[in-house]
C-alpha cells in the first residue's frame, strides 16, 4: 500500500515559473551535487583520506556558499523584469 497517491502527483505539471525557478537555482544544485561527490570520496577514504580529498571537500563547500550567497544578493524584482 503506497502512502503516495499518484494521480494526485501526475496531474500536477510543472509550471513556468517552477522552471525558471529551477533554472536560476541550477548552479547551487550542481555545487551541492559536487560537494555531495567530494564528502563520499572522503568517508569512502577512510583514515587514508589524503589532504587534497580534504581540499576537494574544503573547495566545494566554498563553492556551495559563494553560489548560495549570489543566489541571495539578487533581487527577485529585477530577476522577474529580465
Amino acid at each position: 500500500m503506497s502512502i503516495i497517491h499518484l494521480s494526485a502527483v501526475a496531474s500536477q505539471e510543472p509550471s513556468a515559473a517552477d522552471l525558471a525557478g529551477i533554472e536560476l537555482e541550477w548552479p547551487l544544485i550542481a555545487a551541492e551535487l559536487d560537494l555531495l561527490d567530494a564528502q563520499i570520496a572522503f568517508i569512502n577514504a577512510g583514515p587514508y583520506a589524503s589532504p587534497l580529498e580534504t581540499r576537494r571537500v574544503r573547495r566545494a563547500q566554498r563553492r556551495v556558499l559563494e553560489i548560495g550567497r549570489e543566489l541571495g544578493d539578487r533581487d527577485p524584482e529585477t530577476e522577474g523584469a529580465a
